[in-house]
């Protein structure tokens, strides 16, 4: 889980490190200099402070605001003074303010920005000073890319979990929680209970690789092949937040890959044209999930970790509200923050995407749309959960919420995860789609379509 920085210990693991990169001849460049301050003695610190404030520009500021956000007592305090000083502002220590702000300016962060990004973190964990560097291309702004008070793999991923079978998972009741998911005739349930705790699967279902992702932050559940061009990328969590939605890293290249997107933004892989290819899950209820698939398996509660699995225990404080965690450099109020919706991108028929309220779909339990050319019917049961399909022409009249669905023509259709059909063998494919809040889809796609 993402955590306040516990700034003493924090402080006293700074400290403990930084005495290599005292000893190791440094160039007296800004970023040093703003390094250093956390660990200074007094009066030393006060004659680098001022040596900042005599060079200061205005692109210094995210470095400012990030010092602030870890030190604690007298350099925050210094810190905080500084900004007020050079900017005008008076947001003291609350650095999602000072972020947001300074988003508002447009202006870029200094050149040697990627560098002291690699230098402060790499003190807290030496595998993040291999994310950020000016020889790395980014196609994402660095100064939105935050910590997230863990270190990589801090969140511990699920890497072939055990699983149970559905007359085993005696922790789960029918009103809990769970994300579904059929493949190949292998169906599969993850509790967001435990996912949530975790924040990602590695695992095979129905013989294919996989990682589902998990978002707590922005509330989205997607799940990925990563087999990409016969590559597998073995995909964990990097630490990191871009626009309060989970950064990714491959273990190869260390590259940082944007959640939402399924592709990587930082490092030796962001300029490859890589994009994980999608599946489909639903968000549904357990006894829905088990009525549909008595064979399943779920995830074992015994997952090696020691953790607080009750329903509704992860995140409890910050589902209850629409506050964010971490700030955002945009927002959309035609929505609260944490409303949920559809959320539905297909890039091979349009570049356009679309967020449907979930709340209007469990009132239009049939809705139909498109994306560019293509056509698609979303279906929602009485568990609310949605499944998409491409309608090909077809116009579904009416749906039981369960398992049929009849055509504009009385044509039975028969509902399965990976598609409807009739008994003729007429098909309607299933289309990937995912539950997500609105903020975090409006912070990835400024431009999607708003259906309420």
């Amino acid at each position: 889980m993402y955590r306040s920085v516990n700034t003493v210990c924090l402080f006293l693991a700074l400290f403990t490190i930084a005495a290599t990169f005292v000893a190791s001849p440094q160039e007296d460049s800004i970023e040093d200099q703003f390094i250093k301050l956390l660990f200074q003695p007094m009066d030393e610190f006060q004659n680098n402070l001022a040596e900042i404030d005599r060079q200061w520009h205005a692109e210094f500021t995210p470095m400012a605001i990030e010092v602030m956000s870890l030190a604690p007592g007298a350099v925050g305090f210094h810190m905080v003074e500084l900004l007020q000083k050079r900017t005008g502002q008076a947001f003291g220590f609350d650095a999602n303010k000072w972020f947001v702000w300074w988003w508002q300016q447009n202006q870029p962060a200094s050149a040697d920005y990627a560098r002291f990004k690699s230098l402060l973190y790499g003190l807290i964990d030496p595998r993040f000073a291999t994310y950020f560097s000016l020889a790395r291309k980014s196609r994402i702004k660095l100064d939105e890319v935050r910590w997230g008070g863990v270190a990589q793999d801090g969140i511990p991923p699920l890497r072939e979990p055990a699983m149970v079978t559905a007359t085993e998972a005696t922790y789960l009741d029918d009103s809990n929680v769970v994300f579904g998911i059929a493949i190949n005739g292998d169906a599969r349930a993850y509790p967001k209970r435990i996912l949530a705790w975790h924040e990602m699967f590695v695992d095979k279902i129905g013989g294919v690789d996989f990682a589902g992702v998990y978002c707590t932050l922005c509330g989205a559940v997607i799940l990925y092949k990563t087999v990409h061009e016969g590559t597998l990328h073995r995909l964990g969590t990097s630490g990191f937040l871009y626009r309060s939605n989970k950064l990714m890293y491959d273990k190869d290249t260390q590259s940082l890959w944007n959640t939402t997107w399924g592709e990587p933004v930082i490092g030796p892989l962001a300029e490859r044209g890589i994009r994980l290819e999608r599946s489909y899950l639903v968000t549904t209820t357990w006894g829905e999930w088990k009525r549909r698939h008595p064979a399943t398996t779920v995830l074992s509660i015994d997952t090696g970790h020691q953790r607080n699995y009750a329903e509704g225990a992860a995140y409890r404080e910050y589902f209850a509200t629409d506050e964010l965690m971490f700030s955002v450099a945009a927002s959309d109020k035609r929505l609260p923050n944490k409303a949920e919706v559809l959320a539905l991108t297909f890039p091979e028929h349009s570049a356009d995407t679309m967020a449907i309220h979930a709340a209007y779909l469990r009132e239009n339990t049939i809705y139909a749309n498109r994306l560019g050319e293509l056509h698609f019917v979303v279906l929602t049961d009485t568990s609310g959960a949605n499944r998409v399909y491409a309608s090909k022409g077809v116009s579904i009249a009416s749906y039981d919420q369960r398992d049929t669905a009849l055509d504009s023509e009385g044509t039975r259709w028969t509902l399965a995860e990976n598609s409807l059909t009739t008994d003729g063998g007429r098909k309607l494919e299933r289309l990937p789609a995912h539950r997500a809040f609105w903020f975090g889809w409006f912070a990835a796609y400024p431009d999607t379509i708003l259906i309420k």
